[in-house]
């Protein structure tokens, strides 16, 4: 008798079921894994990144200023080792993640997919049960937004939404999911997304591509906040993640830029300084 054909509904259950089961390991399937992990962490480690960057799906959740900084191949911080190893480690998670759906009897399709609107490419993740699918692995505070649903809700500073309604949208489909795991406790979270969750891609993008002969910068994408009542200005936390913040916050402090001070939980970056915090700056 054939066995039952998996659905994506009991995935968290049946990927839990592997360790509980004690399921024994296809050869093929832990020879495929390991050339995989190897080539990813060689090609994490080897990656250069220069240039301008052209417009890609991934960005259509971005924030026009950000989008139109990296169109015209403004100053980008290099990513510091931290910072790559931090991503190198997400992608590790989730290759390990895409071993542990296939040792669960669920099927994965179309991983990697080149998608294309209005002739901007994307790669989506991949279809698992025939469901597209994005996988992210998260911090306790990003998955929350999964686990509560607030991602549909205005609480997606990512932009993950308008990642996966492109890739929806891109093959005339109107749903997908988030599969995502909690790196700190290995919860895992499956969010349905369905089209009144999504946006339009197509229009998106058109809007877009309006930036890419713009001369001057879009509005900033979010405000400074003051520093408790001292008087000092701080960047939000969206902007302390961006590549371009240095260039994009220039004429702040007086038009001498960013004021950099290193606190115990990592840098804040200071837009006015009326009262110098007693703790190191970093120049």
């Amino acid at each position: 008798m054939a066995k039952k054909k998996k659905n994506i509904d009991t995935l968290i259950e049946d990927i839990y079921k592997v360790f509980e089961d004690q399921v024994t390991l296809p050869d093929d399937l832990i020879k495929d894994f390991g050339t995989r992990v190897s080539d990813l962490v060689k090609n994490r480690i080897e990656e250069v990144r220069s240039g301008a960057e052209g417009l890609r799906l991934s960005q259509i959740g971005t924030p026009n200023r950000k989008v139109w900084y990296g169109l015209q191949n403004y100053d980008k911080k290099p990513l510091t080792g931290q910072d790559r190893l931090k991503f190198m480690y997400g992608d590790l998670v989730e290759e390990l993640l895409l071993l542990l759906i296939k040792l669960a009897g669920h099927t994965i399709t179309d991983e990697q997919k080149t998608v294309t609107i209005e002739g901007v490419v994307g790669h989506q993740d991949c279809r698992i049960d025939n469901v597209i699918t994005d996988i992210k692995s998260a911090s306790s505070f990003g998955f929350r937004k999964f686990k509560d649903n607030s991602i549909t809700n205005g609480n997606d500073p990512f932009g993950y939404i308008a990642q996966l309604s492109a890739y929806t949208e891109g093959q005339g489909e109107d749903a997908g999911a988030f599969l995502v795991l909690n790196k700190e406790n290995a919860d895992l979270h499956l969010l349905h997304i369905d089209s009144m969750d999504m946006i339009n891609a197509t229009d998106r993008i058109k809007e877009l591509k309006g930036l890419v002969d713009a001369k001057s910068p879009p509005a900033r994408c979010y405000s400074d906040e003051p520093d408790g009542v001292s008087g000092n200005r701080v960047l939000p936390i969206s902007c302390v993640w961006c590549s371009y913040k240095h260039s994009c916050w220039s004429d702040s402090n007086d038009g001498k830029g960013l004021r950099t001070f290193k606190y115990s939980k990592g840098s804040r970056y200071f837009t006015k300084v009326y009262k110098t915090p007693n703790v190191q700056e970093i120049t």
